[in-house]
């Protein structure tokens, strides 16, 4: 088992890199809730429609629950390391015992809670297992077989584990690239780990969590199945009496809001781990709707549509959240994929129609292709999802796209290997546009290197990366995040140059702008550090810059619009084109 320093370090490095997916995969936060938001909708229609219990013309057929309303039971909590419990005489494994508790009652009276402070044994600190075992009865019954006032139908109980079992994090690949001298002897030694493990391709290793809370939910279901048409949600965690054909009351531990940053940790030096318990009642709406909650994760994850840790971080917004804000939140989320399309279809519309440069600035887009260049080699070093990196791949490849509407393309077959020539088209070459755009490119790059330098310099010195490569695609892509609004102010020169901005795509520009306000919102929900919450507001300024520009640049007739027409070139009526026309052949 990994000593205690292992385990707090591989901790740190797995929010170090929680935080950097957060960076970078904030769109797909959205895309979560929304999903899901579909997934509960759909599942409440469903269960209307379909789910719900057929009746049977023969009421002798349908199951019931053993148990009436508001009937008084005592519950009995037994911590043990067996997965089977008999051992109802062992007064050290009783925890808890609460008596009087009313059967699907919404009273204060029907909730219990204890906290106190459990002390591992030796073979738990090892990467032991440790089980809680509850039982109901009813009052004045006992749960234990071997007793003499033992009544089958009057008892039940179900077990789960309090000890969770997750992989062992791989030893950190990551290093110091300068290997100077003041390298700590822990990194040496985490190198090494790194270097066993390559070599060593063994069985994974597990390492033990304990969970601090232990809630209890009896399901308030009083609902008759038939044996042969019991919902496919409910079936899984019926229990069902073999003799009598009914159900016992649903026992249902609720870990939905237990986060995983909450689990902790079991090693040797661990003396004493809290346990908080609760018991209480839960709606048969709100047990489903959990159910399908986790399924809808975990249909996501497999799909490589959500990560581990998003999950988790969609309860906390839920756990930490405003409600009021939470509502506005999954309103926008959805509104949020509906300006994505708008935004790309606009997009491609736009440079599929246009005819002319003029105004544009063809440099932002070479530059914005090689952003999302850097941006799709750093997911795939990373290790991303296939659906990430399918989607940073398609804007990949429109970016290049574009590259060749704003400029000319040409293979060079000369050599040996074809080479790519990039020619500027005319109508950016021929008017002040190139000048302009020249002219911005020039004192930005120089600012832009500037900080390029300064971020990589301390990066190299101050943090750790498990190769050189990794070292340039790290520090290239921190500063298309942190510095990427730059390239978008040689546009704002050649509008200030040319008094105009009727040749800019507003329309998706503006569906650009409102996504970039719901960033804002999802800013402030989500948990992030706070340079990064601070950086979001960078594109919101770009924007008001524009606004600005379009309100102090009056429209006029001879500016070019976004497909290349100026309002003077109205058609000319037929008889002065046949008249031109004459004079050149007389010519």
């Amino acid at each position: 088992m990994a000593p205690p320093a292992a385990i707090v370090e591989g901790g740190e490095v797995a929010g170090q890199q929680q935080q950097q997916q957060q960076q970078q995969q904030r769109g797909g936060f959205g895309q979560s809730i929304g999903g899901v938001v579909r997934m509960m909708v759909f599942w409440y229609f469903i269960s209307k429609f379909f789910l719900s219990p057929k009746t049977t013309s023969d009421p002798a057929l349908l199951m019931s629950n053993l148990f009436q309303k508001s009937e008084p039971l005592d519950m009995w909590l037994y911590l043990s390391e067996h997965d089977k419990f008999s051992d109802f005489g062992n007064e050290k494994a009783l925890i808890w015992h609460e008596t009087n508790i009313p059967y699907a009652v919404w009273k204060p009276e029907s909730t219990r809670a204890l906290s106190l402070k459990y002390q591992p044994s030796e073979a738990l600190k090892n990467n032991g297992s440790l089980y809680a075992h509850v039982f109901f009865a009813r009052s004045g019954y006992s749960p234990d077989p071997k007793d003499p006032e033992y009544e089958p139908l009057a008892a039940f109980g179900r077990s789960i584990p309090v000890v969770k079992f997750l992989p062992k994090s791989k030893a950190d690949k990551k290093r110091s690239l300068l290997g100077d001298e003041k390298s700590s002897s822990e990194e040496k030694k985490m190198a090494e780990d790194s270097q066993s493990e390559l070599k060593d391709e063994g069985p994974v290793e597990w390492t033990s969590y304990w969970k601090p809370n232990v809630t209890i939910n009896l399901v308030d279901d009083f609902t008759r199945y038939s044996g042969s048409a019991i919902p496919p949600n409910v079936a899984p965690y019926l229990n069902v009496e073999p003799k009598s054909g009914d159900y016992f009351p649903t026992i249902y531990f609720n870990e939905f809001w237990l986060l995983k940053d909450k689990l902790i940790p079991i090693n040797e030096t661990v003396t004493e781990l809290p346990l908080n318990m609760e018991v209480g009642p839960i709606s048969m709406t709100k047990w489903q709707l959990f159910l399908q909650i986790e399924q809808s994760f975990q249909m996501q994850r497999s799909y490589g549509s959500m990560i581990e840790s998003e999950g988790d971080e969609i309860k906390r917004v839920f756990l930490e959240g405003n409600p009021y804000l939470l509502g506005i939140t999954m309103v926008v989320s959805m509104l949020h994929s509906v300006f994505d399309f708008l935004a790309f279809k606009n997009d491609i519309q736009f440079w599929n129609k246009n005819k002319s440069m003029e105004g544009l600035s063809a440099k932002s887009v070479v530059v914005s292709f090689i952003s999302q260049l850097i941006i799709f080699l750093y997911l795939l070093d990373n290790e991303t999802s296939w659906m990430i990196l399918m989607s940073s791949g398609v804007g990949c490849c429109i970016e290049f796209w574009k590259i060749g509407k704003a400029m000319h393309i040409e293979v060079d077959r000369s050599g040996m290997i074809p080479k790519l020539r990039f020619k500027d088209r005319d109508s950016y070459k021929m008017n002040k546009t190139k000048e302009y755009d020249d002219m911005a490119m020039k004192y930005l790059s120089y600012v832009l290197f500037f900080l390029v330098c300064c971020s990589s310099i301390y990066s190299l010195k101050y943090e750790r990366h498990k190769s050189w490569y990794s070292w340039i695609l790290s520090s290239m892509t921190q500063c298309v995040y942190m510095f990427g609004f730059i390239m978008m102010c040689p546009q704002l020169f050649i509008n200030y140059k040319l008094k105009s901005v009727a040749h800019l795509p507003w329309r998706q520009m503006t569906y650009k702008f409102l996504n970039t306000i719901i960033d804002d919102l999802f800013a402030f929900v989500i948990k992030m550090p706070w340079l990064h919450r601070l950086s979001v507001f960078r594109d919101d300024l770009i924007f008001l810059i524009y606004i600005y520009q379009r309100w102090i640049y009056p429209v006029d007739k001879k500016r070019v619009n976004e497909f290349g027409f100026g309002g003077d070139d109205e058609p000319q009526p037929t008889e002065a084109i046949e008249a031109k026309e004459g004079d050149k052949k007389t010519n």
